[in-house]
């Protein structure tokens, strides 16, 4: 991860490391100085290089101070002795930046560089996406019946407008919405995250708008007694549950695995397994077998990954962001179990069918 780039001598002077305690100082884009991981990751670092300069040599001494749980680095350059910059970053200036990318050399015609070539295009043509949508109705009104078509599409599209919402709040830039037939949809973005916040964050707020959708419909249910808004809030209610099953590439799956990965320490994994263990008895106890078999499936898959949660490029989050991570995370499956459990008691063979299927 980049942790700090600034100039020096009229040149580039990046510094990048990890959670591991590896850490790397390029100078004009070349490797000048590298400390090897160690059990040590906080703390005080120094690095020293030399160059040369009108048949002088100079020596540069790189120093920081940097601490990752609450992330923050303080930093010091001197030129042979004589300090000539220093600062500090926060967890703030980590999302905003813009890291260093590697230019990548020319590559041949080759059939996989044409299909590249042809999914870039395929993302940045704006007709798609209505070429898409239309076909997505297409399809699930021919399966369904389009009102069912035109629902489901609705639910897709708020869903993916939480992860949209969310990227902008970061400042990244966005490239829409994608509606992929039997598929579901896909919020793009061609900027790439930098911490577990922004991951968590972008991850949850689907699920999120999505609740406040089911929500909206269950109040049009009590004033109108419509059921067809009672409809719309139990389906929706289910198809942004499954999107927070732990499992990747779902959006559970990108949540769990961010507050798992931030906890440095075998505290912080017998807590994840011991959360996990009350999730699946929850599950059990209340009758939602899936979920719960679903839930171990996606724990286990975590903490079989734990042990490589420091050679992430991702900031980690700190104490508060786990907390609250996890707070948020289980408070909306709780809301959207809540939902589908309440339309269940109704009586409607239809409205019981998403609560038979988390039973099965």
């Amino acid at each position: 991860m980049e942790l700090f780039n600034i100039t020096c001598l009229g040149k580039p002077l990046r510094l990048e490391g990890s959670l591991a305690g590896w850490q790397a100082l390029y100078w004009d884009n070349q490797l000048v100085s590298q400390l090897a991981a160690s059990a040590d990751n906080d703390g005080e670092k120094v690095h020293t290089f030399q160059l040369t300069a009108n048949d002088q040599i100079i020596t540069v001494d790189v120093s920081s101070r940097l601490s990752w749980q609450p992330f923050s680095i303080d930093y010091k350059v001197a030129i042979d002795g004589e300090v000539v910059e220093s600062g500090s970053r926060s967890e703030k200036d980590i999302e905003r930046q813009q890291p260093e990318v590697k230019p990548q050399a020319k590559q041949k015609f080759s059939l996989i560089g044409l299909a590249s070539l042809g999914l870039k295009l395929f993302k940045s043509a704006k007709v798609i996406k209505v070429v898409l949508a239309g076909a997505s109705v297409a399809a699930y009104s021919w399966l369904f019946s389009w009102q069912f078509a035109l629902a489901l599409i609705a639910c897709l599209v708020v869903h993916e407008y939480g992860h949209i919402r969310a990227m902008k709040y970061f400042g990244m830039k966005t490239k829409g919405i994608y509606l992929i037939p039997f598929m579901g949809g896909l919020a793009l973005s061609d900027e790439k995250i930098n911490t577990r916040w922004q991951d968590v964050v972008i991850s949850i707020m689907g699920p999120t708008f999505g609740l406040f959708m089911s929500l909206a419909a269950l109040v049009a249910y009590w004033v109108t007694g419509n059921v067809f808004f009672a409809g719309l809030a139990t389906f929706n209610a289910l198809l942004n549950l499954f999107n927070l099953l732990p499992i990747l590439p779902l959006d559970g799956g990108h949540i769990l695995k961010s507050i798992s990965f931030s906890m440095n320490s075998v505290a912080g994994l017998v807590a994840c397994i011991a959360g996990a263990a009350v999730g699946v008895y929850v599950s059990y106890a209340f009758g939602l077998a899936l979920l719960g078999f679903l839930l171990l499936i996606g724990s286990a898959e975590i903490i079989f990954e734990w042990k490589y949660r420091h050679h992430s490029h991702l900031l980690p989050l700190s104490r508060y962001g786990q907390i609250f991570s996890t707070v948020w995370y289980f408070s909306t499956v709780a809301a959207l179990v809540g939902v589908i459990i309440y339309f269940a008691t109704k009586g409607d063979e239809m409205l019981a069918l998403p609560l038979l299927i988390l039973q099965s």
